[in-house]
């Protein structure tokens, strides 16, 4: 997979991007990741990338020339998505569909935004990670990139992580636990140290449905609420 990552601030990524499982990954040519710096695609000698807005008001606004002129140089992978309050809510099941592509590309906005130009003659879509105010896109960016290339295989040390972890199947996911068995009076579930993996595997189910349904009950509605299945698993382990 190739993702492409449009910025004024590369400084930002670079570091993150680096790291961890993705440098890993992007070492061993698993996924290529290549963040632009916008500046380098300016035409004057204090690299200008934005100006005030016309009308007036508060803010500058980015230019869409050098957004325009970095994007037809490098003909990154489609689509090219500017991260941004408006755009269509990032969870889980978007990740998994950029997963599934060859390939995206990002466009970090900053300031007040992009100029009009640039969303409605440029980019292919919008994306936000949530209900907030952001300096800039780039930590959004950096949240897309590790969300979508974890599913990848060959990015995690083993790729059925991925597919038990909250949101994967709608639910949060179950609780964890590692050793001591014991601690500080706490023990840990019998049912975990039972060897009998069908049973941890009806438990891990229940808890995760337990869970949700405590901290995160829209979550079951948006599933269209329990089964009856998911009841009688309930009330197996006590959870009903």
């Amino acid at each position: 997979m190739r993702i492409d990552i449009f910025t004024i601030l590369p400084g930002l990524l670079e570091a993150p991007l680096a790291g961890s499982l993705l440098g890993k990954a992007r070492q061993r040519g698993v996924v290529d990741v290549r963040v632009h710096d916008l500046r380098q695609f300016t035409a004057d000698v204090h690299r200008s990338v934005d100006d005030a807005p016309f009308g007036g008001g508060a803010g500058m606004v980015l230019l869409p020339e050098p957004i325009f002129d970095a994007v037809e140089a490098t003909e990154p992978p489609r689509p090219l998505l500017l991260l941004g309050p408006a755009g269509r809510r990032f969870d889980q099941r978007v990740a998994e569909e950029l997963a599934a592509s060859p390939g995206f590309s990002l466009l970090c906005g900053r300031y007040e935004g992009v100029d009009e130009r640039v969303r409605q003659h440029l980019v292919d879509g919008e994306l936000s990670v949530g209900d907030y105010v952001l300096a800039g896109g780039e930590a959004a960016a950096w949240a897309v990139v590790e969300a979508v290339t974890r599913l990848l295989p060959g990015v995690m040390g083993n790729d059925a992580s991925a597919d038990d972890e909250s949101f994967t199947a709608g639910l949060l996911e179950y609780p964890q636990y590692t050793r001591p068995a014991t601690f500080r009076g706490w023990d840990v579930p019998e049912v975990l140290r039972s060897g009998d993996h069908g049973r941890i595997a009806r438990w891990r189910r229940a808890q995760a449905l337990a869970r949700t349904l405590a901290l995160r009950p829209d979550l079951v509605d948006a599933r269209g609420g329990l089964t009856d299945d998911d009841r009688r698993l309930l009330a197996e382990f006590g959870l009903e």
